[in-house]
């Protein structure tokens, strides 16, 4: 199948080599290593759906069908399409009977996280949540030391309104780990980012 990103240019997939997450019983140590911050998040949210703790879903990215073949009656094959512009955050769902939505970003960057990697109607997106009492936040991973911390939307909107009042273009690792929750690596969830929620809902 053809994927076109929004430019028209063609989506070329790329194999990557993916390191099994291990788990050493004898040392307690979580390895991670090559594991994007996506299936990290998408397996902890398993976790969290298997043992009833809450229901969080990535959201599936929008795609524009352009051309589709049908070599059988009861069967469709997409032979082109394109990604659309991702609309609102990356992960939504319930906890508690609260409304969860959140964005997630990774940079190899080691001492700031560029505001550039944000857009317009996510930010609008996020405060439209907010003024409707949801849980808003962002998880940030600093790959180069695997880190990954928590960001509440309030400080992200902050932030935000600087850079549009001619303010710096990006967030310091310092203001996050300033303002935002540190999360540790584990093993089953693998970011246990519903303990951090806990702890500023209350």
């Amino acid at each position: 199948m053809i994927m076109n990103y929004p430019n028209g240019k063609k989506f070329i997939k790329q194999e990557q080599k993916i390191n099994l997450s291990i788990y050493s019983k004898d040392r307690g140590i979580y390895s991670n290593r090559g594991m994007t911050l996506e299936e990290d998040l998408n397996e902890t949210n398993e976790y969290y759906r298997e043992k009833n703790i809450a229901v969080i879903h990535k959201k599936p990215t929008p795609i524009q069908i352009v051309h589709v073949d049908y070599p059988k009656r009861s069967a469709a094959v997409i032979k082109e399409a394109y990604f659309k512009l991702a609309s609102t955050t990356d992960y939504n769902g319930v906890y508690k009977g609260r409304y969860i939505d959140f964005e997630a970003k990774e940079t190899k960057n080691s001492t700031s996280f560029p505001l550039k990697n944000f857009h317009e109607h996510q930010i609008s997106h996020m405060e439209q949540v907010l003024k409707h009492g949801g849980i808003c936040f962002v998880i940030f991973r600093f790959s180069i030391y695997d880190e990954i911390y928590l960001l509440e939307a309030k400080h992200l909107l902050s932030y935000w309104d600087r850079m549009k009042n001619g303010g710096r273009k990006s967030i310091t690792k310092e203001e996050i780990k300033q303002n935002g929750y540190f999360i540790p690596l584990g093993y089953q969830p693998r970011i246990d980012y519903i303990k951090i929620i806990d702890k500023f809902i209350g």
